[in-house]
């Protein structure tokens, strides 16, 4: 069995120094961390859930780390506006192993858009198949065409393919204008 290393998969998406990045669904946040490296001092992370106790983790485990580019929201990514951020905020939107866990699969489309700039990009990573009792039930695995397919019929054009480790796909989409 191989997970994917976030440090090792955060590589595949393209993070510039200085760059805004929003996490949908941070949870204990190990791609927030990874991202917030990559961005360094002058980029800045949104990591945003709705689960407080995780975001309090994270705050700790980056404060430990000496990470100050955070920002932690306590928010809903499936509602427009549901994030607390302002509109065209952010570079890149961060969806990874969250999407299988959403009732509003749109919404959290539509929040993702109304956050980026334009020609910002959505890095969408989640399970490819349902492994051993760990992630989805196999009938909620959200399979890469059928995320291909949300967002390119919501505004978004796909620009790359990436593996995500043994378990997890990744794909990248970039915002139209």
């Amino acid at each position: 069995m191989s997970f994917a290393v976030p440090e090792d998969v955060a590589k595949e998406f393209g993070l510039m120094s200085g760059e805004e990045v929003a996490e949908f669904g941070t949870g204990i946040g190990a791609y927030t961390l990874a991202c917030a490296k990559i961005v360094g001092g002058s980029g800045k992370i949104y990591a945003i859930d709705v689960q407080k106790d995780l975001l309090e983790r994270l705050r700790n485990d980056a404060k430990n780390l000496g990470i100050t580019n955070i920002e932690y929201i306590w928010g809903d990514i499936e509602e427009v506006g549901g994030t607390k951020l302002k509109d065209h905020l952010v570079d890149v939107v961060l969806m990874a192993s969250v999407f299988f866990q959403l009732a509003d699969k749109l919404g959290a489309v539509k929040e993702a858009q109304r956050l980026l700039r334009s020609g910002g990009r959505i890095v969408f990573i989640d399970w490819s198949d349902s492994f051993g009792g760990l992630g989805p039930k196999p009938e909620d695995v959200f399979g890469s065409d059928t995320a291909e397919n949300l967002f390119t019929t919501n505004g978004f054009k796909k620009v790359k393919s990436f593996q995500a480790g043994d378990h997890h796909y990744g794909l990248i989409f970039q915002k139209q204008t």
